[in-house]
């Protein structure tokens, strides 16, 4: 799963003309890494909800720039497998 997600994560942000090429699991998603732009990590979160159907709220877009590619992985994860219902698009 984690696999998965994270090559989702990367290819959504190569559609959003970021370059990730240089991009490992330590790398950060915030200032310190990619540099995400608050409207670039609202657009990804989307998008992992759509893939993923979990839920982030708006008020965890600041913790969501600290984290690292990995760290970013780990938590949809875990959101995952903590959702009510797996969608059959997970298997």
């Amino acid at each position: 799963m984690h696999e998965r997600i994270r090559e989702f994560v990367l290819a959504a942000l190569a559609e959003m003309n970021y370059d990730v090429s240089e991009v490992t699991g330590d790398t950060d998603l915030g200032p310190a890494g990619l540099d995400l732009e608050s409207l670039a990590l609202a657009d990804l979160s989307v998008q992992v909800e759509d893939e993923f159907g979990v839920k982030f709220d708006l008020d965890e877009m600041e913790s969501t720039a600290l984290m690292t590619l990995d760290q970013f992985t780990a938590d949809v994860a875990r959101r995952v497998a903590a959702a009510p219902s797996a969608s059959g698009s997970l298997a």
